[in-house]
């Protein structure tokens, strides 16, 4: 007699319903850190830290922008700094223009400046000022990437050149005191949105709840482009670019995209980050800040957009608890941090838990190691006995 077996779930069926469980784990984290974080800490007499938990998690953004260009398409860049500060400035110029009408900013008027400068005419419009926020850091991370990746330009030559960029812009931004006020920058605590103090608590609420909203936003964006086909050719272009241009891909199109969406994300973390922190100066072009948004990803893991996340997370908090309590040396923790990473952990903390921790868990449970290879042959005493006399 022959009986049915049982239906098989194809692998797209399980995809999708893994990303079903993903999804709905990510909101309900989400909601934890919207709701519950903030009456945690307000019981606990730390309310300060819900608005440097918002600073940090718009850096996460960030490092999920980096993760995406470097963990995932091989390309380091250390000049992100300037899609950031890009996104901040954008932001901060509108709010600097929430004035009454014929009155200029307070800066102008110490320079001698009487007339509105005409790139800061568009900036009166909302609309215009939060697509410019994304747009205008992802227009140039575009244009920037297609004159190098065009010409094949990769590896440290491409760090090199956004290094370089970075250079650039910060000291443009940081001469142009009539224009942007310079070196001092622009201030955001002390204007005006929609009638409200951007500085005070009831405006700065409604920053962190769109600053969770959109980390969550970008995490899904990001899941969604390394997920498929485009994630796999991603992968490709990391592992082994020749090979996928012999295949009949043209690399350069696929590079240019995935660095201005990397770009975009760094221009909304930019200005999210500028609302709460109450400044956007300069400062945010200097190379060590790019050179962190780097570390981040690396001490929370490569080619794991969770990673990305945890590594801004952990790696600020640390830094800030650290300050308070070493204030001198605290800088040779990160270093010494950094140091472990890359010689002990080099997958970071994502790829030990997903590597060595798992072993380490099943050992401590007693459970057999994985096997990487057909159970009937590594688990067989006959192949073991031939493996070890090979080996010595």
């Amino acid at each position: 007699m022959i009986t049915d077996s049982p239906p098989v779930k194809s692998s797209s069926a399980m995809r999708r319903r893994s990303l079903w469980i993903e999804g709905v784990i990510v909101v309900a984290i989400a909601l934890l850190i919207l709701f519950g974080v903030p009456l945690f800490l307000a019981a606990i007499g730390q309310e300060f830290r819900i608005n440097m938990l918002g600073r940090f998690m718009s850096l996460a953004i960030v490092a999920l922008g980096i993760d995406l260009i470097w963990g995932y398409t091989g390309m380091l860049s250390l000049g992100h700094g300037i899609f950031f500060s890009l996104g901040g400035y954008a932001l901060a110029m509108f709010l600097q223009l929430q004035i009454p009408e014929g009155q200029l900013p307070e800066f102008f008027t110490l320079f001698g400046v009487d007339k509105l400068p005409w790139f800061w005419q568009p900036f009166h419009s909302l609309p215009f000022t939060l697509m410019a926020i994304v747009l205008i850091p992802a227009t140039i991370a575009g244009l920037l990437g297609y004159l190098v990746f065009r010409n094949r330009i990769r590896g440290v030559y491409f760090s090199i050149l956004t290094q370089a960029s970075l250079i650039v812009f910060f000291n443009f931004f940081n001469s142009q005191q009539k224009l942007i006020n310079g070196t001092n920058g622009l201030k955001t605590d002390t204007t005006k949105i929609f009638g409200v103090y951007a500085g005070s608590d009831q405006a700065q609420s409604v920053f962190y709840t769109l600053t969770v909203i959109f980390l969550v936003l970008a995490y899904l964006l990001c899941r969604w482009l390394t997920s498929g086909r485009l994630g796999r050719l991603l992968i490709a272009i990391r592992d082994d670019e020749s090979r996928v241009r012999f295949s009949g891909y043209n690399p350069t199109g696929f590079k240019v995209l995935v660095f201005a969406v990397s770009a975009g994300l760094a221009g909304m973390a930019g200005a999210l980050y500028t609302v709460q922190s109450g400044i956007i100066s300069p400062k945010t072009m200097d190379i060590a800040f790019s050179i962190e948004m780097v570390i981040w990803v690396a001490v929370g893991g490569r080619a794991s957009l969770i990673g990305a996340i945890l590594g801004a997370l952990i790696v600020n908090f640390a830094r800030s608890i650290l300050t308070e309590q070493f204030p001198e040396i605290w800088l040779f923790f990160q270093g010494a941090l950094f140091l472990v990473v890359v010689t002990v952990l080099p997958g970071g903390f994502v790829g030990w838990l997903r590597n060595e921790g798992q072993e380490m868990f099943r050992s401590l449970i007693g459970r057999p190691r994985r096997v990487m290879t057909y159970p009937s042959l590594a688990e067989d005493p006959e192949v073991e006995y031939e493996r070890q006399n090979l080996s010595n």
